[in-house]
């Protein structure tokens, strides 16, 4: 048996710890549910899955084939990740249990923001025991509304912290090219040092928020979406599963690099 290249040992190492994690399966999970999307939204399958709500058509059988087996398993997915998202919720009771104070600001925010998602992953766990069987499917559409607006709300206070958190990121780093500039012209190595090594931890972390805050609205797109049940322009299906990737693989990007 060939030994393994030490890179290749580290790769799988990752690997394992990442599909080990919750959220890692989640994501990878969402990134097939959403390429699954992305695909039943091009014009050739489209068209197949509408000229079969017609009833006989031109369609090729391989092609109409092929695009009920991925609608059938995009949907099977989709209930796969609301199985592995059980108990979620707990995570925004212990970030509420553990936040300073809700009278400030940023408080404030954090409270809508986690309670929000707190009570769209409660309410997700009702909504998958209706796909599961266990439930009523009369309750379905009444508990993904009400999903949906906790969810929004959620994005709603998560987008406007990050935001104001980045606002104050891009100020400190204004102020640190200003010190070391200075540094720089008082010829001051070890000052200038240590504001460069700050300056480049400012960026690396206003670079990381700001893509949070990019998934958190893509994501909001999703739930308006919901909200609105499948109307108006943003509920394009290209839109949709776009917005659905790129959130996927930016959570994939920063659940990767955290394990």
């Amino acid at each position: 048996m060939a030994q393994q290249e030490p890179g290749d040992r580290v790769f799988l190492d990752h690997l394992e710890a990442y599909l080990s994690r919750r959220d890692g399966v989640d994501k990878l999970l969402k990134i097939t549910r959403y390429t699954s999307k992305l695909l039943l939204s091009t014009p050739l399958f489209q068209a197949a899955l509408a000229a079969n709500k017609r009833g006989p058509n031109h369609v090729s059988p391989a092609v109409l084939l092929f695009a009920l087996r991925l609608k059938d398993f995009e949907a099977s997915v989709g209930t796969s990740r609301k199985a592995f998202r059980l108990g979620k919720f707990v995570q925004d009771i212990n970030a509420l249990r553990v936040a300073p104070s809700f009278s400030s600001r940023d408080g404030f925010l954090q409270l809508i923001s986690s309670g929000g998602e707190g009570i769209y992953y409660f309410i997700e766990q009702f909504v998958w025991l209706v796909k599961a069987g266990l439930l009523d499917k009369r309750y379905q559409k009444r508990l993904q509304l009400w999903s949906a607006w906790a969810e929004f709300i959620g994005y709603f206070g998560s987008v406007t912290l990050k935001g104001l958190q980045i606002r104050a990121m891009l100020a400190k780093e204004a102020k640190l090219v200003v010190a070391l500039r200075d540094g720089k012209d008082k010829d001051d190595s070890s000052s200038s040092l240590q504001t460069a090594q700050a300056l480049g931890e400012i960026r690396k972390k206003c670079t990381l928020k700001t893509l949070s805050l990019i998934q958190d609205v893509a994501d909001s797109f999703l739930a308006l979406s919901d909200i609105r049940d499948g109307k108006g322009v943003l509920s394009n299906p290209l839109i949709l599963s776009s917005c659905g990737l790129l959130s996927a693989l930016i959570s994939t990007h920063k659940n990767w690099s955290a394990c």
